[in-house]
């Protein structure tokens, strides 16, 4: 597997909490993802800052990582070619309302905040973040 070919993606606590995980999860599969990786973790203070730490300084990196550690999460490594970008497509414009029917953020997000998934932004981004939370041998 490529790098070009995987990406890291998050279901959020919003979208695990609705109940919403499991058609998320089929969505992905329907767009011809590949999941290589799954676990369903409760993300740590810590974690969750660390994670986000490009934000620290921000307005709404306290309320961000708060939103992130209030619930479990779905981790998610994803498998498809261009797959950072695929998977950005499926998940739509951040903020719900400008989403585009049929994208996760669209069908399960409440708002720009609580926008029901996470996704890497870059190939170099989604190798790093796959690392953050999954060890190599963790992908299948």
């Amino acid at each position: 597997m490529s790098i070009g070919n995987k990406t890291f993606a998050i279901i959020k606590p919003d979208a695990v909490a609705a109940g919403n995980a499991g058609a998320i999860l089929s969505l992905i599969e329907q767009n011809g993802f590949k999941v290589k990786g799954l676990r369903l973790q409760h993300l740590t203070l810590k974690e969750a800052e660390g994670f986000y730490a490009v934000h620290k300084g921000k307005g709404f990196f306290d309320e961000l990582v708060a939103f992130m550690t209030e619930a479990p999460v779905v981790l998610l490594a994803l498998e498809k070619e261009n797959a950072v970008q695929a998977w950005r497509d499926l998940m739509g414009a951040t903020n719900p309302e400008k989403a585009a029917d049929g994208t996760v953020r669209k069908l399960y997000g409440t708002n720009i905040g609580r926008n029901a998934s996470h996704g890497s932004d870059s190939d170099e981004n989604a190798a790093i973040e796959l690392a953050w939370f999954f060890r190599g041998s963790e992908i299948a």
